[in-house]
C-alpha cells in the first residue's frame, strides 16, 4: 500500500516576480493570502511588490503562503492524501499549519513575531555570521576542509546534512572567501549565503529570546497529521513537541539522514514536495529510495490535461 509524505522546503533565494503571478492567479494562493492579510492587518502583495528582496517578514510570510498553498493544489489536483509531514529548516512552519497543529492565520502571526525578534537581534549580535551551503562536496573533503579550518583557528559548525556531498556550514563572514576557495580547490561549489545565519548551536542566546518573547504565548495542538522532525528525524504527535521543534530549530541542525531513515521506517514510498523548491527534489538521499514528486508555484499554473 503506497504511504505519502508532504515534504515543506526551506525558504531560498525568492522575488515577488517569481511568485506573484501564482500569488495573484491560484485560487489556492489567493484564499490563503486572504487569511494572511486578515491576520496581519495589511497587504502582504502590497508589502511583497514594494519591499526589498531579502529574509524579512514579508518574505517570510509569502514563502510560507506559497508551500501552503502547494500543498492545497496537490490535494486537489494530484489527489494528495499524506500520511505524514515535514519541514525543512523554515519548511517547519508551513508543516506546522498544514498539519493542524496550529490555525494557519497564528502560524502567520507567530511568523511576523519571530521575525521581528530574530531580525532585532542580529541587528546587535551575530552580525559577522553566515551559513554557507555547499554541493559536490563528499563528507571526507568536507572534513578535512574544516579540519584546516580549525588548525587556522577559524571557528565554524555543520548546520545542515542534506546529502552525502551537500551540508550547510556556519563561520564567520571574514573566512567566508577562504571557505569558498578550499570548497572549490577539492571539488566542490559553493550556493547559497544565508545572511543572517542558522541552525547553529551558538545561536542559542537568540532560541531563549524567541522562547521568552514568542513562543511562551503560543498553544500548540497536536497535529492531525503527524510531523516527522527534521532534526533528529522522530516523529511529533503532540503540542508540546510542536513547540519544542519550532523553538529548537534555532540552534540544531537540519539533519537529512534521519528523516530519510524514518521515511523508510515508516513505510512511506512517495515524497510530494510542496512550494518553491531549489534543492530537496534533488537529493540522491531522496530519490534513490523514493517516488519524489514536485510541485512549484509554475506547476499549479500549467494548463490541466483534461481526463479521459
Amino acid at each position: 500500500m503506497s504511504r505519502t509524505a508532504v515534504v515543506f522546503p526551506g525558504m531560498g533565494p525568492s522575488s515577488f516576480g517569481d511568485v506573484g503571478r501564482f500569488m495573484t492567479i491560484s485560487p489556492f494562493a489567493r484564499r490563503r493570502v486572504a487569511q494572511a492579510d486578515a491576520a496581519l492587518g495589511y497587504s502582504l502583495l502590497d508589502e511583497l511588490r514594494s519591499g526589498p528582496d531579502e529574509y524579512n517578514a514579508a518574505q517570510q510570510i509569502g514563502f510560507l503562503v506559497n508551500s501552503v498553498a502547494m500543498a492545497d493544489w496537490m490535494e486537489k489536483s494530484l489527489g494528495l492524501r499524506p500520511d505524514v509531514c515535514v519541514g525543512s529548516s523554515f519548511g517547519e512552519r508551513a508543516a506546522v499549519a498544514y498539519s493542524g497543529a496550529l490555525p494557519f492565520g497564528e502560524v502567520v502571526a507567530l511568523t511576523a513575531e519571530l521575525a521581528r525578534c530574530e531580525l532585532d537581534y542580529f541587528r546587535e549580535e551575530h552580525k559577522d555570521l553566515v551559513s554557507q551551503l555547499v554541493v559536490r562536496t563528499p563528507q571526507e573533503r568536507l572534513d578535512d576542509v574544516l579540519a584546516t579550518m580549525s588548525q587556522d583557528g577559524e571557528w565554524h559548525e555543520v548546520s545542515g546534512y542534506f546529502d552525502p556531498g551537500v551540508h550547510l556550514v556556519t563561520m564567520h563572514e571574514e573566512h567566508l572567501d577562504a571557505f569558498k576557495r578550499r570548497i572549490s580547490e577539492r571539488g566542490g561549489y559553493s550556493l547559497t549565503t544565508m545572511r543572517p545565519a542558522a541552525h547553529a548551536g551558538v545561536l542559542a542566546p537568540l532560541r531563549a529570546r524567541l522562547r521568552d518573547e514568542v513562543f511562551r504565548k503560543v498553544s500548540f495542538s497536536a497535529p492531525e497529521i503527524p510531523i516527522i522532525s527534521d532534526q533528529d528525524g522522530s516523529l511529533i504527535s503532540d503540542g508540546a513537541g510542536v513547540g519544542a521543534l519550532l523553538e529548537a530549530s534555532t540552534d540544531s541542525p537540519v539533519h537529512w539522514g534521519h528523516i530519510r531513515d524514518r521515511l523508510v521506517g515508516e513505510g512511506l514510498t512517495t515524497i510530494c514536495v510542496a512550494g518553491p523548491d531549489y534543492l530537496l527534489h534533488r537529493l540522491s538521499l531522496l530519490k534513490d529510495d523514493f517516488d519524489v514528486v514536485t510541485a512549484g508555484p509554475k506547476d499549479a499554473l500549467k494548463p490541466r490535461r483534461p481526463a479521459k
